[in-house]
């Protein structure tokens, strides 16, 4: 059964529950969201609410969407790009779907809507994101129409010694 999404939900506490629990559960099953495992739950409270607030200065949308149970199980965070010569692009951050639900397309489904979101910005014509190399994510994105566009060598260090590329990929939405 697909996922329902929503874009720029009211946030209450079933939510910010809901979000925090799958950016911990995410975290802890391996996946490239920020932070490695063990889940630190209380950093990552603390950037969730780095990220309410840049949805309450309108700088920043929330993309959910929840399975059959009601649960959140995917989200994205799509940023306004600031700076005055490039707001033709935004941000697609903290892109996640739940590990219950990896292998049913959801992550392209999650994707698809994000595109659809930023295809309702004004201005906007591509959605900009990182992902951590060494995963096969760049494989991922680029099976969703993303173009790699750049690479960082060793730019995210994950652990002592364990240095990862970040990759910068780009989805033209026109």
């Amino acid at each position: 059964m697909p996922l329902t999404f929503t874009l720029d939900p009211s946030v209450d506490r079933a939510l910010r529950d809901g979000l925090l629990d799958l950016w911990t559960e995410v975290t802890d099953a391996g996946g490239a969201v920020g932070f490695v495992a063990p889940a630190q739950r209380e950093a990552i409270r603390a950037e969730l609410v780095r990220h309410f607030v840049a949805m309450a200065e309108g700088r920043t949308r929330l993309l959910v969407g929840h399975d059959e149970e009601g649960r959140v199980a995917a989200t994205a965070f799509l940023t306004a790009n600031t700076h005055r010569l490039m707001t033709h692009w935004l941000w697609l951050y903290t892109v996640m779907v739940h590990p219950r639900h990896q292998g049913k397309g959801y992550g392209r489904d999650l994707l698809a809507a994000a595109a659809e979101a930023a295809r309702g910005v004004e201005g906007v014509e591509a959605i900009r994101l990182t992902c951590r190399g060494g995963l096969g994510l760049e494989r991922f994105y680029a099976s969703c129409g993303y173009k790699e566009v750049g690479r960082v060598p060793g730019a995210i260090r994950v652990a002592p010694g364990d240095d990862r590329d970040d990759v910068i990929m780009l989805l033209p939405l026109a």
